[in-house]
């Protein structure tokens, strides 16, 4: 392979690891609420235990990176991640719900790590023009691996879960208690694989011939107009942009680990309804392709930034003026309008900092937070007199609408005079 790709194709692997390892998620809330036998608040702290790790150790991972470099700090996430994969072991055989959220946590500690080096690695790995399209293409992994990752883990650990769900209401305690038991031994064998595969890429990308970028190095322009800052909170498009991914992911994850129990609740089997968050991915790989071919060629990543709220706003709309299938249909199209979100702020954020980026990348980091944030306050939304699940979609609309207001004005606020 040509030296100069090899860089992408590993950073590509990570990105695929970390599609693979988040929309797990999506599976294990209904799983873990037969498994535990929890109530619709407590499933949702799956999505809260593994977010808000990125919020909480964010700031730790951008140490670690000033000790490690880019290079050593994503072999430290992947270990990491594979201490927090292997606690789902003990987890299962003890049923523990406290356990399995600690394992979450700590999978999405190392997630914290692996992401506030990998990202702002393949946005400087080129042209800033062209970052967008980078990220999409690494997006194209990530997507890839939640689609996968669902549909393998979901027919492992959701195999009959219609019929055990129904059955156990009426069984003696004894009995309900061997088959939970059971059931929860299902992710012992697929978590015991993921944590034995995270420590060989850990050795794998430590060997490798990864290059250690230099984000400390300012160029000219950059150099001279940041002589006067002396704080991260001094860039106020950077602090915009923090705000507005927290939104987004928050977002992100409502259409992703939402989708299944929607479905549910709009009366569809969930031997059936376990296939819907792939059907979000697919729909994020689509927009991912877009990001490929179009992006900077055909379309600049800020415009990109402008239409992708202006979809999410349409999907959402037809969501709540439908019902069943077809409003969990544009459900699943938020993945669509959502794919090239992401890939659009992380450019636009980081522009300029320079010396800064580490601290930047950080704090944006910590906007993965919204990921625990939202969906909770979805949930509650969905469980309030009055509104139904499909109603506490409402919730998504002021994102969007935020989303927008980044692209056409918050990503300039601060910056010195200089085409973007």
């Amino acid at each position: 392979m040509p030296q100069s790709n090899r860089p992408i194709i590993i950073i590509g692997v990570l990105f695929f690891v970390f599609g693979f390892v988040t929309w797990l998620g999506s599976v294990l809330i209904p799983y873990l609420q037969i498994a535990c036998q929890l109530q619709d608040w407590a499933a949702y702290l799956v999505a809260f235990a593994f977010y808000i790790s990125y919020a909480v150790m964010a700031i730790p991972a951008a140490s670690v990176l000033k000790l490690t470099g880019y290079k050593k700090g994503m072999s430290v996430g992947l270990a990491v991640m594979a201490v927090g994969a292997a606690l789902f072991i003990p987890a299962a055989y003890m049923r523990s719900y406290p356990l399995f959220l600690t394992g979450l946590f700590v999978q999405g500690t190392g997630l914290a790590i692996l992401q506030t080096a990998s990202n702002p690695y393949i946005t400087i790995l080129g042209p800033q023009q062209s970052a967008a399209r980078r990220i999409s293409i690494m997006g194209i992994c990530n997507g890839v691996a939640g689609v996968v990752g669902p549909l393998l883990l979901g027919a492992t650990i959701l195999d009959g879960a219609d019929g055990i769900k129904a059955q156990i209401v009426t069984m003696p305690l004894a009995q309900k208690t061997a088959i939970l038991n059971s059931l929860a031994h299902r992710v012992v064998l697929p978590y015991a694989i993921i944590a034995a595969v995270l420590l060989f890429l850990a050795l794998l990308v430590l060997l490798s011939s990864l290059p250690e970028l230099d984000t400390d190095a300012e160029d000219e322009h950059v150099a001279n107009a940041n002589t006067h800052k002396t704080s991260i909170f001094q860039f106020p498009h950077l602090l915009l942009g923090v705000f507005t991914l927290f939104l987004y992911v928050g977002v992100e994850v409502i259409a992703g680990d939402t989708i299944i129990k929607y479905g549910v609740s709009q009366g569809i089997p969930l031997s059936y309804a376990r296939f819907f968050a792939s059907c979000t991915q697919i729909c994020m790989l689509a927009g991912y392709l877009i990001g490929i071919v179009a992006i900077p060629k055909y379309i600049s990543q800020t415009n990109v930034l402008k239409i992708s709220p202006v979809l999410g706003l349409l999907f959402a709309g037809v969501a709540l003026s439908t019902n069943g299938l077809l409003s969990v249909a544009f459900i699943a199209l938020l993945g669509l309008a959502n794919s090239l979100v992401w890939p659009a702020i992380w450019p636009l954020a980081i522009n300029g900092l320079g010396r800064f980026t580490k601290i930047g990348s950080s704090l944006l980091i910590i906007a993965i937070g919204g990921g625990a944030v939202l969906p909770l306050l979805y949930n509650w939304l969905a469980s309030q007199r009055g509104i139904t699940p499909h109603y506490a979609y409402w919730l998504v609309v002021p994102c969007y609408i935020c989303i927008w207001l980044y692209a056409k004005a918050g990503h300039k606020i601060g910056l010195p005079l200089k085409k973007q």
